[in-house]
């Protein structure tokens, strides 16, 4: 296999699984200390990542390093990559919507079920509300849209904190708030953990 031809693959492989995974060309530079140019660069099928690169890459996408150099298809456009992306990407979000809108239905339903028996039990909604964000995060994970995990990780942490408050049977705790904020501040932290790539040995 010649290098021009190498090149052509591991762009083909690297857009989509950039694409799929929700990432910018930016967002995936930062993650491997590089700029969106570089990342750009490979994805025009200029030039090749070296070996400890294309580890991390396949690290990132949960793939191993033979799946980014072998060919499954034809090399593509960022166009044409983008206009398949578009198709699947409709029935993702929509398949999200509908489960985590499940889950305020069946909190809704219990309420009412409830409600017939002169029982309001309005905590109903607060229990959905972590269980709603819980479902969104998975989801988004599994179909890997994770552009904004971050910030719906640092969602459910408050929500779990706003359950703690209302369903305490004593006075209302507001001081757990003073823990959710050092709590909020460790979750962005922890997402923009970066793995510094290795020092060449100097000759």
């Amino acid at each position: 296999m010649q290098l021009s031809e190498l090149k052509l693959i591991s762009a083909s492989n690297l857009i989509k699984l950039r694409t799929g995974a929700g990432l910018t060309q930016a967002e995936l530079g930062e993650k491997l200390n590089y700029s969106d140019k570089t990342i750009s660069k490979w994805e025009r099928g200029e030039a090749i990542p070296d070996a400890y690169v294309l580890t991390q890459l396949a690290g990132i996408f949960g793939v191993t390093v033979d799946y980014l150099l072998s060919s499954h298809d034809a090399w593509e456009s960022p166009e044409q990559q983008a206009a398949q992306q578009e198709e699947p990407g409709y029935s993702v979000n929509m398949i999200i919507a509908i489960s985590v809108l499940g889950v305020w239905t069946m909190a809704l339903t219990i309420f009412v079920l409830l409600w017939l028996f002169d029982i309001i039990l309005w905590e109903t909604f607060i229990v959905a509300l972590p269980v709603s964000i819980l479902t969104y995060m998975v989801l988004i994970c599994v179909f890997h849209r994770r552009r904004y995990l971050e910030f719906v990780i640092a969602a459910f942490v408050l929500s779990l904190f706003v359950l703690l408050y209302f369903l305490v049977p004593t006075q209302k705790p507001w001081q757990l708030f003073l823990i959710a904020i050092p709590a909020e501040i460790i979750v962005f932290l922890s997402c923009h953990i970066r793995r510094r790539p290795r020092k060449k040995p100097e000759k």
